[in-house]
């Protein structure tokens, strides 16, 4: 698939101009009907820094000029993030998400950089402040820290000598330690895994109170955290109803807790491609994603994914959007060399569709 291929991507033969006309002319939603306060904008993120193209012999050697081509080419196909997913051990080779995210902050003086998410369970809390902190300071403060347990590779947690069991009280006991220290002053914690007195850790992050910590997970128990303790949430493999239920979850628990929440991020990692139609989208999606996580993944892939021409997969964001997400972050999914061309395809087909939603002040 050459990037530079002419597409109309309108079904029926529809000018893509008609499209983009019929798109603006929606009228924007009204305000989702929970006690969350959102923002109108939505904005757009590429899941994904360093990826592995191929699986040839020897190790994966990736380059910092292969990073500097991606980052560069997100932020000028008018994007407005990107994240980078962690894990200790994983079916697939991966790095470092703090590591590749002070790279990527060089190359690209507008893009935000989130984690999507961080296994905070893994880690004692007091390193992983002082590391995001400083990370706040290296990308200019364009950080969010989405953090979540993981727990499907066990092998994870028995490598960190953390009990799997642990990992939702951890996570949200670690939550607490990293604002103490983002605060600037010196920080006291008394708890069930982590205990300290009077600790000054300097500078303090260069987002006043540190960057938004938004939690990941789709469990009530994730949800109540989430309502509890977090800056946002990050959803992922959910439906626009899942989500907006979801997110009436979060609502109950941050009032059940006494919170006053003066702003709250909403964000969905969806699966993407954009294809000439639906069935070669999800052809090319359900085979990646099979691939990825060991198991017949197509049905998941039609329910969860956004998939075809650029109309189809602007609709999926839509209705994101009305059900109440604010931060759309795309994997782009199928052949791994495909990703530059679907970034610049999306960029060039599906964002102005989107206009509507993106121009600030909507």
């Amino acid at each position: 698939m050459a990037a530079s291929r002419t597409r109309s991507g309108a079904p029926g033969g529809v000018p893509r101009q008609k499209l983009i006309e019929e798109f603006l002319s929606f009228s924007c939603p009204g305000p989702v009907h929970m006690n969350l306060p959102l923002d109108k904008t939505l904005r757009i993120g590429v899941q994904g820094i360093h990826r592995q193209v191929d699986s040839g012999p020897g190790p994966w050697m990736p380059t910092q000029a292969e990073l500097r081509a991606v980052v560069e080419r997100v932020d000028r196909g008018g994007y407005d993030s990107m994240w980078v997913g962690d894990h200790i051990s994983f079916p697939l080779s991966i790095l470092d998400p703090l590591l590749q995210i002070a790279q990527a902050a060089v190359f690209s003086q507008r893009l935000t950089f989130g984690t999507g998410v961080y296994l905070l369970p893994l880690r004692n809390p007091a390193a992983v402040a002082k590391q995001v902190s400083t990370l706040d300071h290296l990308t200019g403060g364009r950080l969010i820290f989405g953090v979540g347990v993981g727990g499907e590779f066990p092998k994870e947690y028995e490598a960190c000598g953390v009990p799997r069991k642990e990992r939702g009280s951890r996570l949200s006991e670690a939550i607490q330690v990293l604002r103490q220290f983002w605060s600037g002053l010196p920080a006291t914690h008394h708890g069930a895994h982590f205990s300290f007195s009077d600790v000054s850790m300097q500078p303090p992050p260069r987002q006043p109170g540190g960057p938004p910590i938004w939690c990941g997970g789709r469990s009530d128990a994730a949800l109540a955290r989430t309502g509890r303790l977090a800056d946002g949430w990050i959803a992922y493999v959910v439906t626009p109803e899942m989500y907006k239920s979801s997110l009436d979850k979060i609502a109950r628990a941050a009032e059940e807790a006494g919170r006053t929440v003066s702003s709250f991020g909403t964000s969905h990692l969806l699966f993407a491609r954009v294809d000439k139609t639906y069935d070669a989208a999800l052809d090319a999606a359900s085979a990646m994603l099979s691939k990825r996580y060991a198991m017949d993944f197509r049905k998941a892939t039609q329910r969860y994914a956004a998939l075809g021409p650029p109309a189809q997969v602007a609709e999926k964001l839509q209705a994101f959007y009305n059900a109440g997400a604010r931060h759309m972050v795309l994997d782009f999914v199928g052949p791994p060399e495909d990703r530059d061309a679907q970034i610049d395809w999306f960029a060039a087909e599906v964002l102005p569709l989107l206009k509507p939603l993106t121009a600030a002040g909507v």
